[in-house]
């Protein structure tokens, strides 16, 4: 099929979140710390660093089950921790720590990241762990 090669790929995995969406569970949750964020020092590296009591992750989806396993680990700490991700249902990372996820929001239609002329190639969720110990 030509031209399908643009819909599984990108040039990079740094998208910011679609401002609806976030204000909306900024609104809810009222975060204090991201650890992907989009301008960060090169050096930077939020899997390394402890999280917020309340962090909201769009994690860089190349790289995702290692981004799902740290949000569970900080939530096993008391931690709230909001991730954005593709609804991949099929993959191991989900099956090993977004099924432990207190509340998974599976959202409509398909997402429109940054700048981007069309909407992802993917339906994506919100999935939430409430930080019990």
């Amino acid at each position: 099929m030509k031209g399908q090669k643009v819909l599984f790929s990108s040039a990079s995995d740094q998208w910011s979140t679609p401002a609806h969406v976030y204000n909306a569970l900024d609104e809810e949750f009222n975060f204090n710390f991201d650890p992907c964020p989009l301008n960060a020092a090169p050096t930077f590296n939020g899997l390394i660093v402890a999280w917020g009591t309340k962090t909201f992750v769009n994690p860089p989806y190349s790289n995702i089950a290692v981004w799902c396993e740290k949000a569970f680990t900080e939530a096993a700490q008391g931690k709230i921790v909001v991730m954005l991700i593709p609804s991949r249902t099929d993959t191991k990372y989900w099956h090993e720590y977004i099924m432990k996820a207190d509340e998974i929001r599976f959202l409509r239609g398909r997402l429109k990241f940054g700048n981007a002329k069309n909407s992802a190639p993917f339906p994506s969720c919100v999935v939430i762990f409430r930080g019990r110990k």
